[in-house]
């Protein structure tokens, strides 16, 4: 009997309206929208070949006893733009170019956006967008009316009559609304792969074709949470028209709104600075050091050198070496209070914006929409991880530059060595995470998406059984 019920309803959403339009939406939106987002991937990639060409084309060599101004960029650690990209976005037009190492820390480059037409202030398109937003409107459409348009035209009391059981009537609207909208998408999704790989997209390699899979279960799982609420929406409402109100006025609250107003709620809840100004608060604290420095080396000059007749300090090698030798000394003391000091600042900083995030997560979490976006953008490695792995390894990075150049730089030298250079140490390759580590970190959305599905089925089923038909 169920599939009875399953084949009619199935037959019913084939041959309205809402069915060609789905159609037609697969077709044109998944695959032009894939194809397009891949030949952007292929042009950020090219610049970001050229980029790395361009600041690689010879070793730089610095000398540790030749002045360098604090600002210098020695070295860059460039973003390499994401192939899942294509897929989602996510973060990659946001996060700088580039990580540049100077002595008072890691400055961070233009993003992409910097650069961008005027198209971005229209948002942009991509395979989350779609499903996120579209294809969550578009279930919400085919299951609005599937009880409430039957109770209105009074063939509900008539099926139900027929001592049919409830449940299996509401499985059938289910089960069958469900197969007929995803098998348009599914088939429009393997036509844009299909498209993607005869443009030379490497789906094939191991660290792609499993998060394209997962990337798809997760789309098909977050769909299945719209036709959730869309049953729990036919089953409390009488009335089509009111239903479809109400559909609609809940996905604009939780694909539009809610996501947003838990980021912006955290600004308020867990203010925190811009990175910006905490760089600009390292540039004052050497300069402020580099004044106490040089007020140190005044000393010592006072102290050891001569004066001659005209008023003139005279300063001959055995002086200037002296010198040297004191001012080694004080110039380490305060390059260790300054490097402590700025690590401070570093992990306050750190502290205080991923407080800021974890509210601003956990506040948008209440909707789907927000755990479809970090799961689909760590699967991706677009989002919050990969912006995690840039700029730790972008610290790991200064570290080293630390150890084998910046400590050895001294402002205050009287005897300038003939030194062959140090050679900068090339940045190191990103480190990416793997397919376990990104479930992992993204168990929650995972666990949320399957909540919020099982739990709205349940609560349209209590109400449907309890309804007085």
């Amino acid at each position: 009997m169920l599939r009875t019920l399953i084949r009619k309803e199935m037959m019913h959403h084939i041959l309205s309206v809402r069915f060609i339009v789905l159609l037609l939406m697969c077709l044109l939106l998944v695959p032009l929208t894939l194809s397009i987002n891949y030949q952007n991937y292929r042009q950020n990639l090219f610049d970001y070949q050229e980029a790395v060409k361009l600041a690689n084309i010879e070793e730089t060599k610095v000398n540790p006893t030749a002045p360098l101004e604090p600002e210098v960029e020695v070295s860059k650690l460039f973003l390499k733009p994401a192939p899942l990209s294509v897929f989602v976005n996510g973060l990659g037009d946001i996060l700088p170019s580039y990580l540049g190492m100077t002595r008072n820390g890691v400055t961070q480059g233009p993003p992409a956006l910097a650069s961008a037409s005027l198209s971005y202030l229209l948002g942009h398109l991509d395979f989350l967008f779609l499903v996120g937003t579209v294809f969550s409107l578009l279930a919400l459409l085919f299951t609005f009316d599937a009880v409430a348009g039957e109770r209105e035209a009074g063939t509900l009391r008539i099926t139900l009559a027929n001592a049919l059981p409830r449940d299996l009537f509401l499985w059938s609207k289910l089960i069958g609304g469900y197969i007929v909208f995803i098998v348009p998408f599914i088939v429009s999704f393997l036509f844009g792969l299909l498209l993607l790989v005869s443009q030379g997209f490497p789906l094939g390699e191991s660290e792609i074709f499993p998060r394209v899979l997962s990337l798809t279960l997760v789309s098909l799982i977050y769909i299945a949470v719209f036709f959730a609420i869309g049953t729990v929406i036919t089953t409390y409402l009488d009335n089509s028209k009111t239903a479809l109100i109400v559909a609609f006025t809940v996905w604009v609250f939780a694909v539009l709104i809610t996501p947003r107003v838990g980021f912006l709620a955290a600004k308020l809840i867990a203010p925190t600075r811009t990175s910006q100004s905490v760089y600009m608060e390292k540039t004052a604290m050497r300069g402020d050091f580099e004044a106490e420095v040089e007020k140190q080396q005044g000393k010592f000059i006072d102290e050891i050198a001569s004066v001659d007749e005209d008023g003139i300090i005279r300063i001959d090698g055995e002086s200037a070496k002296r010198i040297d030798e004191r001012m080694k000394l004080v110039e380490e003391e305060y390059r260790l209070r300054f490097h402590n000091r700025s690590n401070k600042l570093d992990r306050d900083y750190k502290r205080e914006t991923e407080q800021q995030e974890q509210v601003a997560q956990m506040l948008s979490r209440i909707t789907p929409t927000s755990s479809l976006i970090y799961l689909a953008t760590n699967l991706t490695q677009t989002g919050k991880a990969k912006r995690s792995n840039y700029f730790q390894m972008g610290d790991r990075y200064y570290d080293m530059l630390h150890t084998d150049l910046f400590s050895k730089i001294s402002n205050h030298v009287f005897n300038r060595a003939i030194y062959p250079g140090v050679v900068v140490t090339q940045p190191p390759d990103l480190e990416t995470s793997t397919l376990g580590d990104t479930f992992r970190e993204s168990l929650a959305d995972v666990l949320l998406l399957c909540f919020f599905a099982v739990v709205l089925t349940t609560v349209a089923f209590l109400k449907f059984f309890r309804s007085d038909i």
